[in-house]
């Protein structure tokens, strides 16, 4: 059975956009509450996999959208790279003990053990429940994201420890980023090769470094974590979101090989229809906050989109995750108008 938003990632445009929403497995979902209340925190769900691939899984049985994301979280690689992890309640996560010189990342040594074998047999277990014509996607965090975190031990308003890093030792932080790179490659062939057909590199604080920054730190890890996977998994799409990248989207989907780009809500679809590869799949972008508002601010947000993508393949999502107090009856009005089945 064809998979539409396989298709429009491989190239194809699509009469109706394919539908998923990054986040779309997670706490606006009543179901999901009732099984975080039944089995324990956010780490505890996302490393068991019969709970994992049950959250993965949710979003599909409700609303039938055309992708299913895995359910897991950016700081996995940090645990193989030997950080314990945890999440503090109300505050987010917290690594230990952190990377913030040239020892202690010298220091991080990934364990004997595959402490991601768990997400792989999630993989498994989703891939034998989807239906035939929904898309799996695993992800990943990009290196510099992910590095931010593991040298603050948190997230940071302005990532200003891994920017003083970065400035400060680029020795150090070109072996954190290298690091993460190896290991990133790693665990997304071994997601493909337990079933999933395309992966997302997330680069949330992508935005707040300079341009020269950028290419280094976000560009070219990203263009190595590509180019290996190009070798081990020939067959695996690769879509890139390095969120707040503005003005620089064109060189990041010019120069890392990406097969598809994810932009942001604060990028205008409008230009990036003209900026971006002319035959590159968009994926995006409507603003989570027009979500939660619905109604004609909803429709008009949506149509916005749709039109200015209107003459390439494109996969409509928001511009960054779903909301906690997101209404159930906004999402389904997002798919209505999207599918077609009100009128624009």
């Amino acid at each position: 059975m064809k998979k539409p938003l396989l298709a429009t990632l491989l190239g194809e445009k699509q009469s109706v956009a394919p539908v998923w929403l990054m986040r779309q497995a997670g706490r606006y979902l009543p179901e999901y509450r009732a099984l975080r209340a039944e089995k324990g925190g956010f780490l505890a769900l996302a490393m068991d996999p019969p709970s994992a691939a049950e959250i993965t899984i949710q979003p599909i049985r409700r609303f039938g959208f055309d992708g299913a994301i895995l359910f897991s979280d950016i700081l996995t690689v940090p645990m193989a790279l030997g950080q314990d992890l945890w999440f503090e309640t109300g505050e987010g996560p917290r690594l230990a003990p952190t990377a913030d010189d040239h020892a202690a990342i010298e220091a991080l040594v990934p364990p004997s053990e595959d402490v991601l074998a768990p997400v792989y047999e999630t993989v498994r277990q989703v891939a034998a429940m989807l239906p035939p014509e929904t898309t799996f996607l695993g992800f990943a965090g990009s290196p510099w994201t992910v590095a931010t975190y593991m040298i603050a031990g948190q997230g940071s308003k302005d990532q200003h420890k891994a920017r003083r890093l970065a400035y400060g030792d680029p020795v150090a932080m070109q072996l954190l980023i290298d690091r993460i790179i190896a290991v990133t490659i790693d665990y997304l062939a071994k997601q493909h090769e337990a079933g999933v057909a395309a992966v997302q590199l997330f680069d949330s604080w992508a935005g707040s470094l300079s341009p020269a920054q950028f290419e280094r730190w976000v560009i070219a890890p990203n263009a190595a974590i590509v180019a290996g996977l190009r070798s081990r998994c020939p067959n695996l799409i690769i879509i890139g979101f390095p969120k707040g990248a503005g003005g620089k989207l064109a060189a990041y989907a010019r120069e890392t090989g990406v097969d598809a780009m994810g932009i942001d809500e604060t990028v205008d679809p409008v230009w990036a229809n003209r900026e971006l590869p002319a035959d590159m799949p968009v994926q995006g972008n409507l603003d989570p906050l027009a979500l939660i508002a619905g109604g004609a601010a909803l429709d008009a947000a949506i149509d916005h989109i749709l039109d200015a993508f209107a003459d390439r393949p494109h996969v409509f999502n928001l511009g960054h995750g779903i909301l906690p107090d997101t209404p159930i009856a906004h999402v389904e009005q997002l798919l209505a108008r999207v599918r077609g089945s009100v009128a624009r």
